[in-house]
């Protein structure tokens, strides 16, 4: 049986959540779910502009797993972006 899921503190939460190449019918499209907590570490990394560490801390979390959140968040929207999928924001 795995560990249970820590809670991750998630400061904010997005207003939009939903993203979609321009002039191509949703229904026609694959879509690509990103979590909170990748969205969470994506603001605090790249709006915010914190290194890991802070992110961790603010997150209560560790530094390895902030890592692995951030490394699926990159991935997920490089395909998005590439492979022109939506992506649909998730709890």
């Amino acid at each position: 049986m795995p560990r249970p899921r820590l809670c991750r503190k998630i400061r904010l939460n997005p207003n939009v959540t939903f993203y979609k190449p321009q002039g191509i019918p949703l229904h026609s499209l694959e879509i690509i779910e990103l979590t909170h907590e990748e969205w969470e570490t994506l603001r605090l990394k790249y709006t915010e502009e914190l290194n890991q560490i802070e992110s961790a801390k603010k997150m209560e979390t560790s530094q390895s797993t902030l890592q692995r959140i951030l490394s699926s968040a990159q991935k997920k929207i490089g395909q998005a972006i590439v492979k022109g999928f939506a992506i649909k924001i998730i709890k």
